[in-house]
């Protein structure tokens, strides 16, 4: 279904009794919300959650926007010390979560991002605090550039762009690319990636929208120092073989915020393989009811 959340349209899917606790599933770049393991929402759903999944903007069903920001210009300005101009920005995404749980008259939920959600879900704590249960923030960083970078492979298979936008270039490339920075203990065979991308081919491929997602990543900058305010209970889970956002990223968002709790996974890369969704149900769900939480009649203002 499509609501109006922080003024744009917002393609959203529920899973679950509404009046159960929600928890709010934010994407990373350029990832779709089909995208999210089956077994993991319904194991949430079983867990007794509303679970709620959306598309970023500028990904999938949700609103598209205009400009071709370069990021190299976009980091450029940020060493400048000034501000780019770019059409939105990350503050503006975790925006968009909140204003989704505004749609569903959802006064407080848990939230969950992963990789560029992760940061999202991190600006929510940061920005929004007062509408979160919990936050759980999977193979993300804190920007902080102090981190190690992906390295040039994996960076390489992120940003490198098909040789062209049919349907079968597209899903051999981007399959070659995702084995560069997949979980090496649960790999996918081919088969599966291809069933996968072309799923999400055929939903919406919009290349367009990646450059102005990379850009709002890169502009955000080092949240170390606002990230110290977040005081909303806070998991973090990082896989130590991840060569894209590297492990140390997971271990800097953990220390970055106070009494957050780091889980780190051994044979786990950047992906949601679901042979680690037991594991990640465990957790997850572990942490969310610790701090419980019932659907709001109406949205709470921070």
């Amino acid at each position: 279904m499509q609501v109006k959340a922080n003024g744009i349209d917002v393609e959203v899917v529920t899973h679950g009794d509404a009046s159960s606790p929600t928890i709010l599933l934010v994407n990373g770049y350029t990832s779709q919300l089909i995208n999210w393991p089956k077994p993991f929402i319904d194991g949430l759903v079983a867990a007794g959650f509303h679970v709620v999944t959306y598309d970023n903007r500028d990904v999938g069903l949700s609103q598209k926007f205009s400009g071709t920001p370069d990021p190299r210009a976009t980091f450029k300005t940020m060493m400048e010390g000034r501000v780019p101009d770019i059409p939105y920005t990350l503050s503006d995404m975790a925006a968009d979560g909140i204003g989704v749980l505004d749609a569903l008259g959802v006064g407080k939920a848990h939230v969950l991002g992963v990789s560029m959600g992760g940061m999202i879900v991190q600006l929510m704590g940061i920005e929004h605090g007062g509408r979160l249960l919990s936050l759980t923030s999977i193979m993300s960083s804190t920007g902080n550039p102090d981190v190690p970078p992906a390295t040039a492979e994996a960076q390489t298979a992120l940003n490198e762009p098909a040789p062209s936008n049919g349907r079968v270039d597209v899903i051999t490339h981007s399959t070659k690319g995702r084995r560069t920075y997949e979980s090496p203990a649960y790999r996918k065979s081919d088969a599966e990636y291809a069933a996968l991308i072309g799923e999400a081919y055929d939903r919406m491929f919009y290349p367009e929208g990646y450059a102005r997602q990379y850009c709002a990543i890169v502009a955000d900058g080092n949240r170390v120092e606002r990230l110290k305010s977040v005081t909303v209970p806070m998991l973090v889970i990082h896989g130590k073989d991840d060569n894209l956002v590297r492990v140390e990223g997971g271990i800097d968002t953990a220390k970055s915020i106070p009494g957050a709790r780091l889980e780190l996974i051994e044979g786990m890369g950047h992906d949601l393989p679901e042979g680690l969704c037991n594991r990640f149900l465990e957790l997850v769900v572990g942490h969310c009811s610790a701090y419980g939480g019932t659907r709001g009649a109406s949205a709470a203002a921070d």
